[in-house]
């Protein structure tokens, strides 16, 4: 039997933004559900809109509509199903990111790669998410938040923290290390912080020269700005060219022409998803032997991870907050890059 908090028994519905069809948004009211077998519910105190919410919004990934977005979700637990380990108890306040539980039991689950479970949810997409005053979720997805931390400030951190941060410390780069981000946006301007922390030697490559500011306050050691120079050769010019280069931005043109600043050995990291092929000479490739790889954002335990790194090193995401009335809008403002740098939807507000 689950276990539930008395004082919430009495509420029956509660308000969820849905996407009703492709590019709608709407604010609504639903059920109030039990929590099945391995999973529990959670009071959502707030959501991180994110890019990646496209993917249901806009029907980018198959989905049955009505569904409810949202994979930046932080709240307390008011109800526990049957099964649930007891590390996660009601009042236990827990993120979901994107990937919403490995199953076990998978071929790639008894390998131990739990990011890439063939039977895992993706949180907003396959299973309601955080755009809500409640959501259920699976207990092998939950991220213990810690104290330091307050709900709104952690929930960026889940998907845009959780995809640079665990892409940077797998990379192979070292300290000292050239590491380059491509974007200053909401995934590069946590990509830049981190870098910093981790002792690389950090270049920030934007558009505009109006950026520098911004980059050097983040924790970059130097800015290229792409409009006004070549990327690829100001980064040849550095030693040789970079260890790594963290791409951020959606865009494979400018991956593609940042591959010959990459120094030998070196690595292209794409975080940022563009529907357009990376094109690269294979003399790049094969002079130099460098590489091109994509990272998948990482296991609830690597999300714990980097919230822990991120309350040792004060890494935070600069974020806009909005009440979950105004979700629409707060989507609307963020798929036309005008967010800085991060959509919060605050459930208290």
């Amino acid at each position: 039997m689950s276990t539930t908090v008395e004082t919430d028994t009495a509420v029956q519905t509660y308000r969820a933004v849905q996407a009703t069809e492709p590019g709608r948004l709407a604010l609504t009211e639903l059920p109030l559900a039990e929590p099945g077998p391995g999973h529990v519910r959670i009071r959502v105190e707030a959501c991180g809109v994110c890019h990646s919410d496209a993917a249901t919004v806009e029907a980018a990934f198959p989905i049955d509509f009505p569904r409810v977005p949202g994979h930046e979700v932080v709240g307390r637990i008011d109800a526990v199903g049957e099964g649930v380990t007891p590390e996660w108890t009601v009042g236990k306040r827990v993120g979901v990111g994107f990937l919403g539980g490995h199953c076990g039991h998978c071929a790639r689950c008894r390998r131990g790669d739990f990011v890439n479970c063939l039977e895992q949810p993706v949180t907003g997409a396959h299973t309601d998410g955080g755009y809500a005053e409640v959501m259920i979720a699976r207990e092998s997805g939950l991220v213990a938040i810690p104290g330091e931390l307050d709900s709104v400030e952690a929930a960026p951190l889940l998907c845009a923290g959780i995809t640079t941060f665990n892409a940077l410390r797998n990379s192979g780069a070292r300290a000292g290390d050239l590491v380059a981000v491509l974007g200053i946006g909401g995934l590069g301007h946590l990509g830049v912080q981190y870098a910093r922390q981790m002792g690389f030697r950090v270049g920030a490559i934007a558009r505009g020269a109006e950026k520098e500011a911004l980059a050097r306050e983040l924790g970059a050691h130097l800015y290229i700005d792409s409009v006004a120079q070549d990327p690829a050769a100001e980064l040849k010019k550095l030693g040789g060219g970079a260890r790594l280069i963290l791409a951020t931005v959606s865009s494979a043109d400018a991956m593609s022409a940042l591959i010959p600043g990459l120094a030998p050995g070196g690595r292209l990291l794409a975080v940022g998803a563009d529907s357009e092929p990376v094109r690269v000479s294979t003399s790049d490739l094969i002079f130099g032997e460098r590489s091109i790889h994509g990272a998948l954002t990482g296991s609830a335990a690597d999300n714990e991870d980097t919230l822990a790194f991120s309350v040792l090193q004060d890494v935070r995401a600069r974020i806009e907050v909005v009440p979950l009335d105004q979700a629409p809008a707060a989507y609307a403002r963020m798929m036309s890059n005008q967010a800085r740098f991060r959509m919060v939807l605050d459930m208290s507000a």
